[in-house]
């Protein structure tokens, strides 16, 4: 029962209505996969395996249950779960520590591959409805015309049993869509009918397929916005977890240097996280004669003090030294963009802001514990992060520790990277010194909400690119 640990990790997953964490600093080993073993990967062996790595790594080994029988559970997950609920009680690990699929990680990491419609969607709780966040460029949904502001109206495998989603919601809530939605698997097929942004109602056969997560979109990921006559950097980055966010961010930089920028707006407003190394990489873009200097610390329980690190600043040819920051932020931002956010307060003072609403609230990260035969990732939180001021405390989200916050809503109906996009055009008014509304001290303890009551759809059990990106079909 050999284990093999991979890479740091900070990014958010959800489960059972919560959510948690996963992710590396670097992309794990390209092994994994293997065919199950049927006698090594009993539901008793993989339990076993299970509680020897978390009592030798858990951040929180006073927080693990002791008493927990695995007979009287059924699947690992559920197992996992009550080990860690002591520090789930907490808010210190909300789902955050969970199995996953070595291969199905592994080709979302290297590759950015997944399959699905290519959407992320949000659903609005008090009227039952069901509304695209964004769209992935390359996947089938954009593809049939589905973008961000379109709203699903029905649902169902041909145009004779379509069911409508304000029915799928009342009668069994998010998950009745998700199941109508069907598996995530290439080739499964659905007939949606849908409104666009723009008011046109379509009804279409869609199949789902495999796509490229690109973490930085070719359409609106990077813009040069004129405001007033000063050029503003806009940079919107989807996710940490694929390696590829290396070279988007490299050349995103680059033009903002190239072009004297000095103000930024860094939407990370749909961002759980990801590659702890990506997120070194935004430091270093950012910290232009900080070479040298404290970025974060990763801080291991006491036992494992050995593995501590203190990431300094790198020269990279493409960084900038920014004078000021906008960062958009909801409850679905956490992790790794968290890491950023908070990295960054000890250098800008009072000229950094988060605009928005409050952030997730996860100053924890995962390590990945793989066992091949078995095709098991754990993912178990194991470290905690700080800036160079040694503030990392933000379990109740970024909104309490931030100098500055500016209140703004998620305006779906107006393309993302638009200066006219409420959220961009509050960010806009704080880097030029106009006034806002803060985010209030009500709203510091935030759930997955988007905007208002538009909250992130999620399944009960994720695939490993929805531990990744919540929302995402």
């Amino acid at each position: 029962m050999g284990i093999v640990r991979s890479a740091l990790s900070a990014t958010l997953a959800f489960s059972l209505a919560a959510c948690g964490g996963g992710g590396s600093s670097s992309p794990p080993p390209t092994g994994g996969g293997a065919t199950p073993t049927p006698t090594a990967c009993s539901l008793t062996s993989r339990q076993q395996w299970v509680k020897s790595v978390l009592d030798e790594w858990y951040l929180f080994p006073e927080l693990l249950s002791a008493n927990v029988n695995g007979a009287a559970y059924s699947d690992l997950q559920s197992y996992i779960d009550a080990l860690v609920a002591p520090a789930r009680a907490q808010s210190k690990d909300r789902y955050f520590t969970y199995i996953t699929s070595i291969a199905e990680e592994n080709a979302l990491i290297n590759s950015g591959s997944s399959a699905g419609f290519g959407i992320r969607l949000g659903y609005d709780t008090s009227a039952n409805r069901v509304f695209v966040l964004e769209a992935y460029e390359n996947a089938p949904g954009l593809g049939a015309g589905i973008d961000r502001g379109t709203e699903l109206l029905a649902i169902g495998t041909n145009s004779s049993n379509l069911q409508s989603v304000s029915t799928l919601m009342a009668t069994g809530g998010p998950q009745a869509v998700i199941d109508a939605l069907g598996p995530s698997d290439p080739g499964v097929t659905r007939v949606i009918r849908f409104r666009t942004a723009s008011g046109v109602t379509i009804e279409a056969s869609i199949a789902k397929a495999d796509y490229s997560l690109d973490p930085v979109s070719d359409r609106y990921g990077v813009r040069i916005i004129d405001d007033g006559g000063k050029k503003v950097g806009y940079l919107n980055l989807r996710t940490f977890i694929v390696s590829s966010a290396d070279p988007d961010l490299r050349a995103a930089f680059q033009q903002f240097k190239d072009q004297g920028v000095t103000e930024l707006i860094i939407d990370f407003r749909y961002n759980s996280g990801g590659l702890v190394s990506i997120g070194n990489l935004m430091g270093d873009l950012m910290g232009a004669g900080r070479a040298g200097q404290v970025w974060s610390k990763t801080i291991l329980r006491s036992s494992k003090s050995s593995e501590n690190e203190t990431k300094l600043f790198a020269s990279q040819s493409q960084a900038i030294a920014p004078t000021k920051v906008a960062f958009i932020g909801r409850g679905g931002t956490a992790s790794a963009s968290e890491l950023v956010i908070n990295s960054m307060l000890p250098y800008l003072g009072n000229n950094v802001a988060l605009i928005g609403t409050n952030t997730y609230g996860k100053p924890v990260g995962q390590f990945g514990f793989d066992r091949d035969e078995c095709d098991d990732r754990l993912r178990a939180v194991t470290f905690k992060t700080v800036n160079a001021n040694d503030q990392g405390e933000y379990f109740t989200g970024l909104a309490s520790v931030m100098p500055n916050t500016c209140r703004a809503n998620d305006d779906i109906f107006v393309p993302l990277g638009d200066p006219r996009e409420a959220s961009i055009a509050t960010a806009l008014d704080f880097l030029a010194g106009r006034s806002c509304t803060s985010i209030s001290e009500a709203g510091l303890r935030t759930t997955q909400a988007v905007s208002g009551e538009r909250q992130l759809m999620q399944p009960e059990r994720p695939t490993a690119a929805q531990h990744q990106i919540p929302g995402l079909f």
